[in-house]
């Protein structure tokens, strides 16, 4: 079978909604609540310092008040990044090696374009199958 050659921001969610460090860890619950996602992008001065999964918040809480706390202080920092080019089978099997839920999809200039999640790789799994897979 022949390798297929699939930039991830074929399957990328994009203009993700951001937050900024200094947004308390439960206004950043809320914002996840709000728009149905998992994972957000940590912004400062446009530039990307970290990210915050839902199930960083939920570790969180059995411990502390998520009104005490930052999204500076929660937040992953350095998060993974790729470009719209890198190869999706590259950000799949990073995102596997690393047991980490999404990848930060950024242009040349380190602007944030998209996320790529878990379910947008199961998404695209399911179309690449149904592309290959004779019925």
């Amino acid at each position: 079978m022949e390798r297929l050659k699939i930039p991830v921001d074929e399957f990328t969610s994009p203009s993700p909604i951001t937050v900024s460090p200094e947004l308390s860890a439960a206004d950043v619950s809320e914002v996840l609540r709000e728009n149905g996602i998992r994972h957000i992008p940590v912004v400062d001065k446009d530039v990307t310092v970290g990210i915050i999964s839902e199930r960083d918040l939920r570790v969180l809480s059995s411990v502390k008040e998520l009104h005490q706390v930052t999204a500076a202080q929660v937040m992953i920092p350095d998060p993974f990044t790729v470009t719209p080019e890198t190869p999706l089978d590259q950000v799949v099997f990073e995102m596997s090696d690393r047991k980490i839920g999404s990848a930060i999809v950024q242009d040349a200039d380190g602007k944030i374009v998209g996320i790529f999640t878990n379910t947008d790789a199961l998404n695209a799994l399911i179309e690449i199958l149904r592309g290959v897979v004779p019925n």
